[in-house]
């Protein structure tokens, strides 16, 4: 008789048990055969709580309150449930951690069956968080520190519940063209379950890494984070762009962390590498601990000083622009990198940008992609050099503007254009024959990769800023408002110290500068996760945030890339989250196999969404559960208000586990957790999904769940020990959940009190309808009716949860007003979900003939009597 069997903690996992909990509860459901739902099933969680050495069992207890459980089952099986619940009481004499695993039987006749050898689940893992305070002795978290090259210094911290040590290490001056480099063993960390690393991919890209015994990243790492058995988190950074030294982490072999840092800085004076440390009770607090920690280090750089300065006197002459830039964050964008290929011309934009808008595709930002420059004649794409400013007159007879004119005057929902070029001006740099390098002066520089040749002709230091002032205003004159800036790396690709030093930190404080003249905030950055950049540029907070790259490209036809794209972007994004931009998790195409998979990232990402798709071959149902309409008829996505971010940093690529993006929607307390979540894996996965898992839920509050799929679980708790969501997921599966605060009022009706539940759901049928809320205010009147005020920015299907919807008629216990008239009783509905009332407001809207007028909101009102 085949039986499923899931646990909550989960099995083949370590759960951090908090200090205030004293106890464990455990939730087991049985997927059995119908056949069997007659039979006696009996389960029992195995484990060593008492004494390592002996394991016991825990009988559980069958019940039958499986009424606050919401079950998604995206795979169809003729299955019987049963759920069982049981505690484990107090803590473990010694804090170490507790293994367990599940037994069960059908009858107590049979024999025990184990989970482990019927589907090869490893024993769950429970570490118990201390209770003792945070040690100032970093020895007490790493053991053999190298005290005699370190420099140790304990130093408070901005994060509460958190120890924090700056540390630092002399690095060898240059010498010649021969950087000064330096190895130094940092030390063991101590008694940890599991290790998480974000490395250096290569040079222009970041990607995590995981392991569970020794330290041993295949790649140089600057950031690490280990789970200690104690349940506390030790997190370590490496920063880099001080005073021209690099450092990042490597294995010795041995599990020893060691500190490697390279000094561009020649003569006798030696750098200094720097790396922070931090132990904390969560990841996130110790990984926001180490990162506020190293923005104080960057800020007393002189050179970021100096573009503070210069950005400052250009934001008071008035040469800054400060427009509103929520277009270009929250427009839908259309790239036409892999839409319309290489072989970019004047009337192959136009042709697919008529061919959007036949498709009622209405784009808010265009994105002009490589090869619309004017290069030499080289064939090699990675040897070709810039030659002038204006386009290429093959593919633009009439010039850049001409095009952008001609783009504007037939498609006036386009708000922005871009257009894309490496910083260096080209994959091959300048070319010494073109005009560029007639009018600015040139350095020919060595790379340490060889693709596109060992050397490239760029702009040299004293002229790198008046490039790029002519260079933007030549584009704002073309009618150009953005720019994708890419190739960035190719700073850190540099071989020779000398030109590292010189150009590092000019061209990212000229770029900075001019663009923020030119564009103000509205520009991507790309290929620029170097360490040089994302410490001197990206996490400052010194200038408007925007968008850059947070992961190596979308490659539609690398089918195995697709789910590591969003496994990657989830990780780094727990890095990148706390740089002062907002990460981009590139652009996607809507019918490819894996399009919707892409989508529902990009919904949770916190990000730009950009669509890549051929013109005429699209997704339109998918492209509407990502976008809405403003009542001024732009199409806007439905952006959350915070990072999405991977909820378990410990889990790695090849653990078949659903991967978790969390973010939020809302003001703290009353706004709605969202969770997307992603079969990234080559099996299909059941897994219990706890309320306690969703950002910003908080004990004590009501919440219920819904699903982007449309069921609706009933009102949950914290305290519920089966406040949970079963989610089966096929491969290539995903599911995006949003947990909602509840308001309770207590209602008088006829002298008779009744309770009633209410929560605002956003605009149904969209992924992340609730970010579409902009307020909402819930109040009972003086003649007992509840009423709500809701402000949408965009225009769709209202959806309310009552819990008492079944006992009322729309026609004698509403009244719903859009800017003051009367919605019509059509455009009203109770859903097929329970309890859920749909609101059409953009029908309505339509039928009323109403208009926003200087607002761009829209104000639904809600009387329920």
């Amino acid at each position: 008789m085949k039986a499923h069997i899931i646990c909550d903690p989960p099995l083949d996992q370590v759960t951090v048990v908090p200090r205030s909990q004293t106890s464990v509860d455990f939730v087991v459901l049985i997927d059995a055969d119908q056949s069997s739902r007659g039979q006696s099933w009996e389960a029992a969680v195995w484990h060593n709580f008492t004494d390592p050495e002996q394991w016991e069992a825990l009988s559980l207890e069958e019940t039958t309150d499986t009424s606050f459980m919401l079950c998604i089952n995206s795979v169809a099986r003729d299955v019987h449930q049963r759920c069982f619940v049981g505690s484990i009481e107090g803590l473990p004499k010694d804090s170490r951690p507790v293994r367990f695993t599940v037994r069960f039987r059908s009858s107590p006749s049979d024999g025990w069956r184990w989970v482990n050898e019927q589907s090869a689940v490893s024993d769950g893992e429970l570490c118990y968080q201390t209770s003792a305070p945070f040690s100032k002795d970093l020895s007490e978290y790493i053991e053999g520190l190298g005290t005699d090259h370190l420099k140790i210094q304990c130093t408070a911290s901005e994060t509460p519940e958190t120890s924090l040590w700056s540390i630092t290490t002399p690095v060898s001056a240059a010498r010649g063209a021969e950087s000064g480099f330096t190895d130094v063993k940092l030390g063991l960390p101590k008694n940890y379950s599991k290790w998480f690393a974000i490395v250096r991919l290569w040079s222009p890209w970041l990607a995590p890494r995981h392991g569970k015994g020794r330290f041993c990243p295949d790649k140089d790492a600057i950031l690490c984070s280990f789970l200690r058995q104690d349940g506390l988190h030790l997190v370590l950074l490496a920063v880099s762009g001080v005073e021209d030294v690099l450092t990042v982490f490597k294995p010795d072999g041995d599990g020893n962390v060691v500190i490697s840092a390279r000094n561009d800085i020649p003569g006798t004076k030696r750098g200094l590498a720097r790396i922070v440390v931090a132990v904390g009770k969560s990841f996130e607090s110790a990984n926001a601990a180490v990162m506020y920690h190293a923005r104080k280090i960057v800020k007393g750089d002189v050179s970021i000083a100096g573009e503070l300065q210069a950005e400052q006197e250009a934001m008071s002459k008035g040469e800054a622009h400060t427009a509103w830039s929520e277009d270009w964050y929250d427009g839908l964008t259309f790239c036409t990198y892999n839409g319309l290929g290489m072989q970019l011309n004047e009337q192959l934009i136009l042709n697919g940008l008529n061919t959007l808008a036949k498709n009622n595709i209405k784009i808010t930002n265009l994105i002009i992609d490589d090869n619309w420059q004017s290069l030499d004649d080289v064939q090699n794409q990675y040897h070709r050099g810039w030659t002038d400013f204006e386009a290429n007159k093959a593919g633009f007879p009439n010039g850049l503007k001409h095009t952008v004119n001609c783009i504007k005057k037939d498609h006036s929902n386009i708000k922005r254009i871009a257009v894309w070029h490496a910083l260096f001006g080209y994959w091959g740099g300048i070319s010494p024959t073109g005009n560029i390098a007639k009018t600015y002066k040139t350095v020919e520089v060595r790379k340490k990769t060889v693709r596109g040749g060992d050397t490239i002709t760029v702009v040299d230091e004293e002229d790198v800023q008046r490039y790029f002032n002519d260079f933007y205003s030549f584009l704002a004159e073309s009618g150009i408002d953005s720019v994708k800036t890419d190739v960035q790396f190719m700073l850190d690709d540099l071989d020779d110290p000398n030109d590292r030093r010189r150009l590092i930190t000019a061209y990212q404080d000229a770029w900075a500068i001019s663009s923020l003249r030119s564009f103000s905030s509205n520009i991507i950055s790309c290929m620029s996760q170097t360490p040089q950049i994302l410490f001197h540029s990206q996490l400052p907070t010194n200038r408007p945030r925007i968008l850059v790259r947070n992961s190596d490209d979308f490659f539609p036809d690398v089918a195995s890339s697709h789910p590591w794209h969003i496994f990657c972007n989830a990780h780094n994004s727990l890095f990148t989250q706390h740089l002062n931009i907002i990460p981009d998790w590139d652009m996607f195409q809507t019918s490819h196999p894996w399009g919707r998979f892409h989508a529902a990232a990009r919904c949770v990402s916190g990000g730009a969404i950009y669509i890549t798709d051929t013109p005429g071959v699209h997704d339109m149902s998918l492209i509407q559960q990502m976008t809405a309409q403003t009542p001024r008829g732009n199409t806007i996505i439905l952006r959350p208000h915070t990072v999405g971010k991977t909820t378990q940093a410990y889990i790695g690529y090849e653990e078949y586990k659903l991967l978790k993006v969390g973010t939020y929607v809302g003001k703290q307390k009353t706004g709605t957790g969202i969770l997307g979540v992603f079969n990234a894996t080559q099996a299909e996965l059941t897994e219990l999904i706890s309320i306690r898992e969703f950002p910003g839920v908080m004990a004590g509050a009501e919440y219920i769940v819904r699903a982007h799929s449309g069921q609706v679980s009933s009102v949950m708790t914290l305290e519920q020990k089966t406040a949970l969501i079963k989610l089966e997921l096929p491969l290539r599966g995903w599911e995006i959940l949003s947990a909602y605060p509840i308001h309770s009022f207590n209602l008088e009706d006829s002298d008779i009190k009744r309770l009633l539940k209410v929560a605002v759901l956003g605009l149904l049928g969209k992924m992340t309808g609730a970010a579409a809320v902009i307020s909402s205010d819930l109040d009972v009147e003086s003649n007992g009716r509840l009423r709500i005020r809701t402000s949408l920015k965009a225009l769709g299907i209202l959806g309310l949860y009552i819990s008492d919807l079944r006992e009322k008629s729309i026609e004698g216990n509403f009244l719903i007003l859009i800017l003051g008239q009367v919605v019509p009783l059509y455009a009203v509905r109770c859903s097929d979900v329970e309890n859920v009332l749909e609101i059409d407001v953009e029908r309505a809207w339509k039928d009323l003939g109403l208009s926003s007028g200087w607002s761009n909101e829209v104000g639904v009102e809600i009387f329920i009597g």
